[in-house]
């Protein structure tokens, strides 16, 4: 039977803290939300390995490592409404949960957010929230926010999504470009959001954020 706790303190100790991942509530909240709850019941020996972890066709957990170094990178704050978009079966939201004062998700596939809903009343998550609907949309009625992150890869970023983030929020996506891609942070400014990158990662597209494929002849 694997010992699920000591499999959380090898993820800290082996992935996310050799990332140089240390600030102290992502280190206690990865360490305090069971990940092996939030993953699909054959996929729970993979759980805690340094890698995503397929939820459904092209959706996946972010590995350990990458979720972590995007969380350092967004330095949420216990006053911070977070949006989380693609949340899956809401390990991300449960983790933000623990950090921010409160989380908006989106999950576009119904069957998958009703369980994160569920999931996340199961283990006493009551300061956040899981809709279902379409991740380009976003939110619109709970923001502004302080801070977007996008549990997946990205083509492009919708103009919805830019105007759910506060002038002054922070938001971290993985941009993917065929099959390479890095993780940016982004400083929403009057002006629009500016970008610098933070590390190489890679991610299968989210529904609704892949760039339009022009028309060849």
């Amino acid at each position: 039977m694997t010992d699920y706790a000591a499999a959380r303190e090898a993820m800290v100790d082996r992935q996310v803290r050799p990332a140089d991942v240390t600030l102290y509530p992502i280190i206690a909240a990865m360490l305090a939300v069971p990940r092996e709850a939030f993953v699909p019941d054959a996929r729970r020996p993979v759980a805690y390995l340094g890698e995503h972890v397929p939820l459904a066709p092209g959706r996946v957990l972010l590995d350990p490592r990458v979720f972590a170094k995007l969380l350092d990178a967004l330095d949420v704050g216990t006053g911070d409404l977070v949006l989380d978009l693609g949340c899956g079966l809401g390990y991300s939201t449960a983790v933000l949960a623990r950090m921010a004062d409160a989380v908006v998700a989106v999950e576009p596939d119904p069957e998958m957010a009703a369980e994160a809903e569920r999931l996340l009343g199961q283990h006493s998550v009551d300061n956040a929230v899981v809709q279902a609907g379409p991740l380009e949309a976003g939110v619109a009625e709970h923001g502004p926010f302080d801070v977007v992150i996008l549990e997946g890869g990205i083509e492009l970023l919708p103009p919805a999504i830019e105007e759910q983030l506060k002038v002054g929020g922070r938001i971290a996506a993985i941009f993917m470009q065929g099959a390479g891609g890095q993780a940016r942070l982004g400083l929403r400014t009057p002006q629009g959001i500016t970008w610098r990158r933070i590390f190489d990662a890679t991610a299968p597209v989210l529904p609704g954020f892949a760039a339009v494929k022009a028309f060849e002849f």
